[in-house]
């Protein structure tokens, strides 16, 4: 063991509570989703100013594993951490670096990642709450495989939100980028705007997609469908596209049960994610694939992307080309390292139009898993756009046990910065939880990504089966809400414009702020009416529609 005195010459005592100036900081401060994924020559500043933390108390010198001493860590509260980080090696460019918290009761083993390297600053972002308050933990960071590396960090930050504070900073962000401010104008046909007219406004649609995974099973069940239709406005097929469903023998290709599920989406107007090409897992492989290499192998994939991709082009929005490819390597193992690459390039080229997306696990659900950390998900995405990929995008499943909010905000603040389509794709919370627990956790992921800027979409993963669904389901066997159920039906409710009705003031006029999607409005004044439409995009000016009476 190594000399205690040694160790605790790298622990910096940080009083975090009752300093006039801490008070002042925590004046409902405003989130900053600042990140960077590229390696800089020196650190840029600390976010809020070190937050709690002061940056000049740093350790000066590296260590195998520098650590902060926070005081007073409490509850019910949202603490957000960024650190710039490099390493100090003879015999190593680069190394995962993971940020871990031990308290008095806990040990949580990863509360942020960052790919470091030698030379240059790369910035680690991430976060906790905590289930007990602490009087002493210990932040430190350390080599995520064990070697002996020496890290420096610098412009470290820790700031802390209460959990009203952390709501209003999501609210504050969805009328930002979820909503605009609208002002209609009513004039009659010389031009001349006209006071007290009656208007009523109703959102008839939605811009957000926000949808469910949707089986065979809901083929010719009426209830089903209508149930499904009067919440979402998109979907993906759960297993129906996969290439063990669709051809489970060698040349016996049947697409039935896709395009019967295809044709009750498109009657509905609901956009839908291909899913997917491939999965690099063998156990979902068919198994007569997996029993081909080379030639035959290099055959059967081209056919596969011929067959689906000529049958549906343009009818999905997003194809999921190569599915968990951070996890699994069976293509590249038989067709070696650039086979994905080729899968993707094959792909545009049979639909163009369609967005192709990375889609894995465990990026945004935890930092634990070092095959899925946010770099290594950036890093693959980034050489598969210099092998030429085009119109790519970040597909994060989002199958939750009990979510680090402040983690996967801050890994969402990274992935940001690449400005790609981003879709929380498969979201659902771990069954071991009870339903109760599950609701209060999916509420929680969905208005995290609901709120967050960056986030284009979300998708649930709760495709109803006779005997239940994957993880969670949101009603029973006869659509009765589960709790889970009951929290969608609220924030669909809530992130909807509720109908509005009034009158033009004194210049014709009447203004109200809506969520994004498309809109009816009927004007009335005595026994004269008018209906109109008009969308309502995003934008941070106000959108001004005229109607004539």
């Amino acid at each position: 063991m190594k000399d205690a005195s040694a160790f605790i010459s790298f622990l910096v005592f940080f009083p975090l509570l009752g300093s006039p100036w801490i008070a002042a900081s925590l004046d409902d401060p405003q989130y900053d989703h600042t990140a960077y994924t590229k390696c800089k020559e020196e650190p840029e500043k600390p976010l809020y100013n070190g937050g709690i933390l002061e940056p000049h108390q740093l350790p000066q010198s590296a260590s195998s594993s520098p650590a902060l001493l926070l005081h007073n860590l409490t509850t019910s509260t949202k603490y957000s951490f960024s650190s710039w980080v490099k390493i100090q090696s003879s015999d190593s460019d680069s190394a995962l670096v993971t940020a871990s918290l031990r308290t008095d009761n806990e040990a949580y083993n990863c509360i942020g990642t960052v790919a470091a390297k030698r030379g240059c600053w790369s910035f680690l972002k991430g976060g906790f709450t905590l289930d007990w308050p602490s009087y002493s933990s210990t932040l430190s960071f350390q080599s995520s495989d064990g070697r002996d590396i020496a890290i420096v960090i610098a412009s470290a930050s820790l700031q802390p939100f209460t959990d009203q504070q952390w709501r209003r900073n999501q609210q504050d962000m969805i009328n930002k980028v979820r909503k605009r401010a609208v002002t209609i104008h009513v004039s009659d046909n010389n031009g001349d705007r006209l006071q007290g007219v009656e208007i009523n406004v109703k959102q008839v649609s939605k811009d957000f997609p926000f949808g469910s995974a949707i089986a065979k099973t809901i083929l010719g069940n009426v209830v089903y469908q209508n149930w499904f239709v009067e919440r979402f406005n998109a979907a993906v097929f759960e297993n129906e596209l996969k290439w063990y469903a669709t051809e489970p023998h060698p040349g016996q290709i049947n697409y039935t049960i896709a395009d019967e599920m295809l044709e009750f989406v498109r009657v509905n107007r609901i956009i839908t994610r291909g899913h997917n090409i491939f999965w690099e897992d063998p156990k979902y492989t068919p198994e007569w694939v997996r029993n081909l290499a080379g030639p035959q192998l290099e055959s059967a994939v081209s056919a596969r992307i011929q067959s689906l991709m000529s049958r549906y082009r343009e009818e999905f929005i997003h194809w999921d080309v190569s599915n968990e490819m951070l996890h699994f390597d069976f293509y590249e193992r038989r067709l070696g390292p650039n086979a994905t690459l080729r899968f993707f390039q094959m792909a545009h080229e049979s639909d163009p139009l369609a967005t192709l997306f990375m889609n894995e696990f465990n990026v945004v659900e935890t930092c634990s898993d070092a095959n899925s950390t946010v770099d290594n998900y950036i890093s693959t995405l980034r050489g598969l756009r210099r092998g030429g990929v085009s119109m790519d995008g970040v597909g994060l499943e989002g199958h939750f046990k009990e979510p680090n909010l402040p983690l996967m905000r801050a890994i969402l603040d990274k992935l940001g910065t690449l400005k790609l389509p981003m879709w929380l794709t498969e979201v659902d919370i771990s069954s071991t939880l009870g339903d109760e627990a599950q609701a209060i956790h999916l509420e929680e992921v969905l208005r995290e990504g609901f709120s967050h800027p960056s986030v284009n979409g979300i998708m649930l993963w709760t495709a109803l089966h006779p005997n239940g669904c994957y993880e969670m389901c949101l009603t029973d066997a006869n659509f009765r809400n589960l709790p889970a159920g009951d929290v969608v039906d609220n924030l669909l409710g809530e992130w909807r414009t509720k109908e509005v009705d009034g009158k033009t003031d004194e210049h014709g006029s009447y203004s109200f702020e809506g969520f994004l999607g498309e809109y009816e409005v009927t004007i009335k004044r005595g026994d004269q009416t008018a209906n109109s439409t008009f969308a309502l995009c995003q934008g941070v000016e106000t959108r001004h529609v005229t109607i004539l009476l």
